[in-house]
């Protein structure tokens, strides 16, 4: 069985800030509130993009090199 996968289009943001930690600067870089907020076990990276007129795509590219770029890190 495999792992979640953080571009899981129903993954709600509370697990992918979880799983990946490392993402969490994605979304203070863009001045989103979703780190701590109360609905992030509800939202997806959809939701948030579309709450705070983003680039899915772009926005994906950026957490996915976040994740990328931590992968080996302690």
């Amino acid at each position: 069985m495999r792992g979640p996968r953080f571009d899981d289009p129903d993954l709600p943001l509370s697990d992918l800030m979880t799983l990946w930690p490392q993402t969490v600067h994605v979304f203070l870089y863009h001045r989103m509130l979703c780190v701590g907020c109360l609905i992030a076990p509800f939202h997806t990276i959809t939701d948030a993009c579309v709450e705070y007129h983003l680039d899915q795509d772009a926005f994906t590219s950026e957490l996915r090199q976040a994740i990328e770029e931590n992968r080996g890190a302690p």
